[in-house]
């Protein structure tokens, strides 16, 4: 059965050539045929998305589109769970504001995807829904904590994802299904009335976050949610793009480093002016949002938990974050005696704070927010990995936490990001890492084994433009259209 693209169906149904029953039928024949190998979508809603087709507004700009909601979100009817037991049960009694608004355009959902237990990983698993797999590779996950989302826009099951973003939490697992996702900034979509697992954090907020599988989806999704993003091609603007090849912590495998040269190259063969440069401002960016992330020593995500365990790898980093101040430094300097250098960095970059500790993350994070905003005089956006890896292999994601680091800087300063698919790992680009005794490094080795065939994205950030997300969109376009990348 040929998919239909987004703008394909909303454009369709408009024009009554289609009807939204028809739409969602095909969109029940994906998921079925997927279901078992994916259990991406874990509450599917299709009976009272049949209701929600009698009544869809075929003239509204995403008309009959079907999408899934991350599991984070309300939909009357459905649950919340978080992927905590305890929370079963727990019925939402209505749609929150974004599932809301997407209606009001004609979106059709059809129930929530899948997430990690707590949204505290990128690994989608929890005892509630089970583990969702990748939709090339059941041996690795589709990334989190929007991977449901991703899967099942990679699989054809849905046109739009749904997701939110406070880590990379959007862009990381559409880089690692293939797919296309927007980050806008936050006084464009918010929060969208997700479940806030942090309630006693505020600096950072999560963001409301679109997966689709191309770009021109994205751009028409955001121009019918009123971002003030135009859809339709627009008089050429020759925009200036810092490139970094290596962001944030991990050294980036090959097939990383290739796609961003392959996307520069697209950019500047489309006539944008592009400049690689070397800067730690990324690698700084995800030291600060990881420490003020853990300041509270994990203290918000355990209150979910109660008296429940969390599963193995969400419980190693609660332990990380709980461990008392005093004790950071030694073991820091025991982990750089054993090699364990990013270990160490993680020591001391991470744990509860004092007020006055929390305040100097402040600071610094002014720092970077000041830093950016001299970048911005000359450089319009950034083009940077999503992540220094492909999709991870299972039971993976908590040492390789610092794997997403790339993402952190956009979070932070509340900046416009989006990943964009570009190419595909090569055979040759498996065994790319010099040999370490660093235990980060070695995981990272182990999941550039056996990683050809896989997905690699790379992230747009925005500097300007007015909005952002234009920017975004519109060099990510530039990006896709010569990037050989095969669905």
């Amino acid at each position: 059965m040929r998919q239909r693209s987004l703008v394909e169906i909303a454009r369709s149904v408009q024009s009554k050539s289609i009807n939204p029953q028809q739409v969602l039928s095909e969109s029940y024949y994906r998921f079925a045929e997927t279901h078992d190998g994916l259990n991406a979508l874990v509450q599917p809603h299709y009976q009272k998305a049949k209701d929600v087709c009698l009544k869809v507004d075929t003239q509204g700009p995403l008309a009959g589109v079907p999408a899934s909601i991350k599991e984070c979100f309300e939909v009357q009817g459905l649950q919340t769970t978080l992927g905590i037991t305890s929370r079963c049960g727990q019925i939402d009694s209505q749609d929150a504001p974004i599932v809301k608004r997407l209606k009001s355009c004609g979106v059709v959902p059809v129930g929530k995807s899948n997430i990690p237990q707590a949204m505290y990983l990128h690994e989608t698993n929890n005892p509630v829904w089970g583990r969702t797999n990748h939709p090339e590779n059941q041996e690795r996950g589709p990334g989190g904590s929007s991977g449901g989302d991703a899967a099942l826009v990679a699989a054809g099951v849905v046109s739009l994802g749904v997701g939110n973003d406070l880590a990379g939490s959007v862009r990381q697992p559409a880089h690692a299904c293939g797919v296309a996702a927007l980050l806008p900034t936050s006084s464009v979509l918010g929060n969208g009335g997700a479940c806030n697992t942090m309630p006693n954090f505020s600096v950072v907020s999560s963001r409301t976050g679109l997966i689709t599988s191309t770009i021109a989806e994205l751009k028409h999704v955001a121009s019918s949610l009123d971002f003030g993003v135009n859809a339709e091609k627009q008089p050429f603007i020759a925009r200036r793009i810092a490139v970094w090849e290596h962001a944030g912590v991990i050294e980036p495998s090959s097939a990383i480093k290739r796609a961003v040269r392959e996307a520069a190259q697209a950019v500047q063969q489309d006539g944008h002016f592009v400049e690689y440069i070397q800067d730690t401002i990324s690698e700084e960016a995800a030291w600060i949002m990881f420490g003020l992330l853990s300041a509270d020593g994990g203290r918000d995500i355990r209150r979910l938990f109660g008296s429940e365990k969390p599963l193995r790898g969400v419980a190693k980093l609660l332990r990380i974050a709980g461990l008392p101040r005093w004790t950071r430094p030694g073991l820091a300097v025991l982990m750089r005696l054993l090699g364990n250098r990013i270990d160490a960095a993680a020591l001391t970059a991470t744990g509860k704070r004092s007020r006055k500790g929390f305040e100097e993350l402040l600071e610094r994070r002014e720092l970077v927010v000041s830093r950016m905003k001299n970048m911005a005089k000359k450089f319009d956006a950034i083009i940077c990995p999503v992540s220094s890896l492909p999709a991870l292999p299972h039971e993976t994601a908590a040492r390789l936490v610092a794997a997403a680091s790339p993402c952190l800087l956009a979070n932070l300063v509340d900046l416009a990001a989006g990943a964009v698919p570009v190419t595909r790992v090569t055979e040759d680009e498996q065994s790319c890492r010099h040999f370490s005794f660093d235990r980060v490094i070695r995981t990272a080795m182990k999941a550039d084994d056996d990683s050809a065939g896989l997905p690699v994205g790379v992230q747009v950030i925005g500097l300007t433009g007015e909005p952002p997300e234009q920017t975004v969109l519109d060099i990510m376009e530039a990006i896709e259209s010569k990037a050989n990348f095969s669905r």
